[in-house]
């Protein structure tokens, strides 16, 4: 089984009204970068809560 791409390097690849995309340089995927930053915040609470435990 193939680990999930955490999105280490990504750049802006469009910006339209009120949204930006970017493209992560590892796997290709393209998505809203308020989507990113919603990951970032999700994987810091993974890690804390597993660091309580």
């Amino acid at each position: 089984m193939t680990p999930q791409c955490k999105h280490p390097i990504v750049k802006v690849v469009a910006r339209e009204d009120d949204a930006e995309f970017v493209e992560c340089q590892s796997c290709g995927e393209v998505f809203d970068s308020a989507e990113y930053n919603d990951m970032a915040i999700e994987e810091e609470e993974s890690a804390a809560k597993a660091a309580e435990d």
